[in-house]
């Protein structure tokens, strides 16, 4: 499928597109597609502005499959005066035409790069603008604030000062409360956008390998009797109710006895220091090392055919496969949560936008509440708006805007 957007969409479909009958908006009608050197039996549809997806005038030519129709119909556009779209200038059309916003449009980005059903489902939510109708309405609440400032200020004989700081102090609580609640999505978002990090952990020869395998279903991992055999970090993917966890088999920790066994030792501390789950297997009872910060913990007592570990988590066998689903029930409800219908904050600038209205509102909850006059924290309410007008793309500049078209495909 060939589209192209903008004002002289239609007079070119009709020099292409030959139809005998009237061509009406919104209706998909066969015809012949002409491609230059050659014609191709085709459809073509026109979708007159502003109802588009661009809110421009659209055609769209949907012909044959296979490279040189498509490239043939893609040419004879550009011989009639259509230029090649830049990298998503379709969707950037359709933000500045109002038709979504940034939000909506970042959403639309993570379906089309979707690695996963979560993510997809993320993306969706985002493209439905569920996270710019939360900061639209905190921002409604916030000119609630502003709008009582200023009548304090334009009527200071009326003595409404002590009244108002009371309204606007409520008002701005309820917004930090939502703006934290929003923060707390950020973890599970950039876990849905990027996988969750699992390293299998443990001392030589305690069934990592196995337990790697077995988890994903196909031999991925060397397995052998002899302990060191996994000189390097050995990965694998598993999709758990949608969402992609990132498996890594380390090699045992223990005192390296060559050169590569210590490297080996080396990167599977570094696997452990960005996990996001450590599974700590082990055929005794030792203990694992300190965690990093934020990480959890599994305690698996593996070859449970042959022995059975107390103060475990769970014990499995990568022989029978006994406990291998319920540990993955395990690792997803401890590397992401339950699932839900949440706003995702899937970018990072998503995330610095609400926490800058967060502490925002912060500050100026803090100058009510040591009585300072409202012009003063009513810049502070007014740095929240337009910190949460980010969000919508109200407040973006250009160049976080072009930032953020220049990650599409040429086709969006």
């Amino acid at each position: 499928m060939i589209r192209v957007s903008g004002e002289g969409a239609l007079p070119l479909a009709q020099k292409m597109f030959s139809y005998k009958g009237e061509f009406e908006p919104y209706r998909l009608y066969p015809g012949h597609i002409d491609c230059g050197a050659f014609s191709d039996r085709g459809m073509c549809v026109y979708f007159r502005a502003p109802h588009s997806f661009t809110g421009e005038d659209t055609v769209e030519f949907h012909c044959h499959g296979g490279v040189e129709i498509a490239r043939a119909v893609y040419q004879r556009t550009l011989d009639l005066g259509a230029r090649p779209a830049e990298a998503g200038e379709f969707t950037r059309r359709a933000f500045l035409n109002g038709k979504l916003s940034l939000s909506a449009a970042e959403g639309l980005g993570e379906m089309i790069s979707a690695r996963s059903e979560a993510q997809a489902k993320a993306g969706y939510l985002l493209y439905g603008e569920k996270l710019t109708k939360e900061g639209k309405r905190l921002q409604d609440l916030l000119k609630e604030c502003l709008a009582r400032v200023d009548a304090d200020v334009d009527y200071p004989e009326e003595d409404l000062s002590a009244v108002t700081g009371e309204e606007i102090e409520e008002r701005l609580a309820i917004v930090q409360d939502a703006l934290s609640a929003l923060l707390m999505q950020y973890r599970a978002g950039k876990r849905i956008r990027e996988g969750v990090n699992v390293a299998l952990c443990g001392k030589p020869n305690a069934g990592k390998s196995s337990l790697l395998n077995a988890l994903l279903g196909y031999d991925r991992a060397i397995v052998s009797s002899e302990a060191g055999t996994t000189r390097d970090a050995v990965d694998g993917t598993i999709e758990l109710h949608g969402v992609l966890f990132r498996l890594t088999d380390t090699a045992g920790l223990r005192e390296g006895e060559g050169e590569i066994e210590k490297e080996g030792i080396r990167r599977a501390r570094a696997a452990m220091e960005r996990a996001d789950v450590v599974v700590w297997v082990r055929e005794d009872e030792e203990l694992p090392p300190a965690l990093p910060e934020g990480a959890e913990l599994i305690i698996v007592g593996s070859k449970s055919d042959v022995r059975r570990e107390t103060d475990c988590d769970i014990n499995v066998s990568s022989v029978t496969g006994e406990g291998i689903q319920a540990l993955k029930e395990l690792i997803f409800e401890r590397g992401f949560g339950k699932q839900n219908d949440s706003i995702f904050l899937m970018e990072e600038r998503h995330y610095r936008a609400v926490g800058e209205a967060r502490e925002a509102v912060r500050t100026a909850r803090k100058a009510i509440a040591e009585g300072l006059p409202a012009e003063l924290y009513a810049e502070d309410i007014k740095r929240a708006y337009v910190a949460l007008g980010l969000l919508s793309g109200e407040t973006a500049t250009e160049e976080i805007i072009s930032e953020i078209f220049s990650k599409f495909c040429v086709g969006k």
